[in-house]
């Protein structure tokens, strides 16, 4: 049995979510089985997304709302219910990976939750030491906390230097989603 390592990519910088999806398009090359959580993100089209749901990975969605307010930066509102609503769908995570069997999971933004408290620091502590052994876990996002930075194998810090949205340019379809 393979031991499952934890990941992480923050920073600044364009490109978490794309490595984080490369590393699961490589998995699924393998025959491994992927479950994607994307925190803070909708349904809407996006290339990664799609193409995640073709090749068979299982692809949910927590707190859009949220993420659009964060944002544009308005209130997001009631705390505690935002974070009795994150708890309630962290839970149902473990119940996925435990009746389901990934090899793989990618949990997108995380730390952007973990960092605006919609998730306990503990809450995700606890997820990471009882994960199953042989799950691969990459979490994505910035601000990672030192303590998730500690108990992770790899850390990858990506920096922006420059980027075209300070120019200006707007995302672009098949470029930033």
């Amino acid at each position: 049995m393979k031991k499952g390592l934890i990941q992480v990519y923050t920073g600044n910088g364009k490109g978490k979510t794309t490595a984080a999806i490369g590393q699961a398009i490589r998995a699924m090359g393998r025959g491994w089985r992927i479950m994607v959580v994307f925190w803070l993100k909708g349904e809407r089209t996006s290339g990664e997304m799609e193409i995640l749901k073709k090749l068979g990975a299982k692809v949910i969605f927590w707190g859009e709302e949220y993420g659009k307010k964060l944002i544009t930066g308005k209130p997001v509102g009631n705390k505690d219910n935002i974070k009795k609503e994150a708890k309630d769908f962290l839970n149902k995570i473990k119940g996925i990976i435990e009746k389901e069997r990934y090899d793989l999971l990618i949990m997108d933004e995380i730390n952007v939750a973990l960092h605006y408290g919609f998730i306990e620091e503990k809450e995700i502590l606890d997820f990471l030491k009882e994960k199953p052994s042989s799950l691969e876990l990459i979490l994505t996002g910035r601000k990672a906390l030192q303590s998730i930075i500690c108990m992770a194998d790899l850390v990858t810090e990506v920096k922006k230097i420059k980027h075209p949205y300070n120019s200006k340019i707007k995302a672009r379809g098949g470029i930033e989603y």
